[in-house]
């Protein structure tokens, strides 16, 4: 079967959470017309954190695009949805304009409130960022420019706008990266606790971090990028 990632199947039945999350089966990107992954199959389970280990570029990108729908594969991707399958991603590189005076509390409440953010940060909103930053470690970061950030700290501002409402499948490219020792210890802690009540797909080169958390691991070998 072949299909557009916009049209990837989902399934609805009474015994989802008997179900995994995510199926996917002869997935084959080819982005430009160059194979870059070939009938890659894989099982999620749902409420679980799976990894993915990738040698030598292998096509990450492009898998994970085709499973947030973002480019055409052949294939079957099905996510059996429990809620309104809500997904998060938090990228390995995170771009920010240099020229936007953007802060965190601005970048945070852009999805949390109605009012556009130029027309001022609700109060409610203001304490609900409180909160996400003291979540993070972050505590009084709320008025520093997105593009004065080091990368260890923009990460953990993607993570806590991530888990903020808390998605059905969080998908981490590389989370570790750029993080000190005690943020890290902190995403592992955090996605340990959390993996009963949603499902983590995340890609790792750190091969010690997915002995710790992963409760399943797909490893795929290959040359492209």
């Amino acid at each position: 079967m072949s299909a557009d990632a916009s049209q990837a199947d989902t399934t609805a039945a009474p015994d989802l959470a008997a179900r995994p999350l995510l199926e996917i089966s002869d997935l084959t990107v080819r982005p430009g017309g160059v194979i870059v992954v070939s009938r890659l199959s894989m099982t999620v389970t749902r409420g679980s954190v799976h990894a993915l280990v990738w040698t030598n570029g292998a096509g990450k990108t492009s898998v994970l695009s085709a499973i947030l729908g973002l480019v055409p594969f052949t294939g079957r991707i099905l996510a059996h949805w429990q809620g309104r399958g809500r997904i998060a991603y938090v990228p390995q590189h995170f771009h920010v304009d240099q020229t936007l005076p953007v802060t965190v509390s601005d970048f945070l409440a852009l999805s949390r409130q109605q009012r556009p953010v130029c027309l001022g940060i609700a109060e409610s909103t203001r304490a609900r960022i409180a909160r996400l930053l003291d979540h993070v470690g972050l505590n009084g970061f709320e008025q520093r420019p997105l593009a004065v950030l080091s990368g260890g700290e923009l990460r953990r501002v993607l993570i806590a706008n991530a888990l903020d409402p808390l998605p059905e499948l969080l998908i981490l490219d590389e989370p570790a990266g750029g993080l000190d020792e005690r943020a890290a210890k902190w995403l592992e802690e955090t996605l340990v606790k959390l993996k009963g009540e949603m499902t983590v797909l995340m890609v790792s080169h750190d091969a010690e971090q997915v002995r710790r958390i992963a409760d399943g691991v797909t490893t795929i070998a290959g040359s492209a990028g």
